[in-house]
């Protein structure tokens, strides 16, 4: 299974021309749902009039080598580690998905385009990344649907509960994932069962891709464009353009404001667990 490389084999049903020109269709999807999406929250919009705020309210110029920096502090932390979920399974979970459909999508675009040609023959190694990152795609979203999101105690949110638009994204994702899976692992002379779970992976797939407008998916152009910001507002000192208040830890900052201590206590960093001090039972 692992050393098979499953559009060859369906090359010899549908043309490798058909199936580049579907990669193609769903990468246009993709740019044009994201599009769509800006327009419609006016999230560009909002990003560029905050910084011009900001810009305003600036008490200091943020050098072009420290934007570097903070920009390489963002891909490290926001991006490629998913610093900001405190949780770590969630975390855990988030990086499966994410690196999972990450590998899937590149060596699918790379089997179809290089390696579906008669007389060509995909690298063990290629084929193999192309069903490790379907798996991992499938671990971190069903560890996330089942064992995440699915928290009867504190939510009585149960697992069949489908949130329509909310869950497209995460239900298409791990359709096509497991479709793809399944795809690959039946025999693919002339079975029935074969075709069928081509045609789910099909259908989950175009699903994921042309619903981008509905879908969470463009939140992951998003995010690291607030953390960037958010890295630079308070480099220049304009905090999101709301009022500086100071390490709540300062003495200086407690006589100023004397609720902090008696409310968060005298070093509010370090005031406990808070909510997280005992499970919550809800239901």
């Amino acid at each position: 299974m692992f050393e098979t490389n499953p559009f060859a084999v369906l090359s010899a049903y549908i043309s490798p021309e058909i199936m580049q020109g579907y990669v193609i269709l769903m990468f246009i999807f993709v740019i044009v749902g994201t599009i769509l999406d800006m327009m419609h929250k006016k999230s560009a919009q909002y990003f560029f009039e905050n910084a011009e705020k900001a810009k305003k309210n600036a008490k200091r110029a943020v050098s072009g080598g420290e934007k570097v920096s903070m920009a390489v502090a963002t891909v490290a932390n926001e991006v490629l580690t998913s610093g900001e979920f405190q949780s770590t399974r969630r975390r855990l979970s988030h990086l499966l998905t994410m690196y999972g459909f990450v590998i899937f999508v590149a060596t699918t675009a790379w089997l179809i385009f290089g390696y579906t040609s008669q007389g060509t023959t995909a690298p063990t190694t290629l084929t193999a990344m192309w069903h490790i990152g379907a798996i991992m795609l499938c671990l971190g979203g069903y560890w996330f649907w089942f064992f995440i999101r699915v928290d009867v105690a504190s939510e009585g949110v149960k697992w069949y509960n489908f949130n329509g638009r909310g869950d497209i994204f995460i239900v298409s994702l791990l359709t096509t994932g497991s479709f793809a899976l399944l795809w690959s692992g039946t025999p693919a002379s002339g079975g029935l069962l074969n075709v069928i779970f081509f045609v789910l992976f099909i259908t989950s797939s175009t699903t994921l891709f042309s619903t981008v407008f509905w879908s969470k998916f463009a939140h992951m152009f998003f995010k690291p464009a607030a953390a960037f910001q958010k890295r630079t507002t308070k480099a220049d000192g304009s905090y999101e353009n709301l009022p500086e208040v100071g390490e709540l830890s300062d003495p200086a900052i407690q006589s100023k404001f004397p609720d902090i201590p008696e409310y968060m206590g005298t070093n509010p960093p370090n005031m406990g667990q808070g909510i997280k001090r005992e499970a919550p039972s809800h239901y």
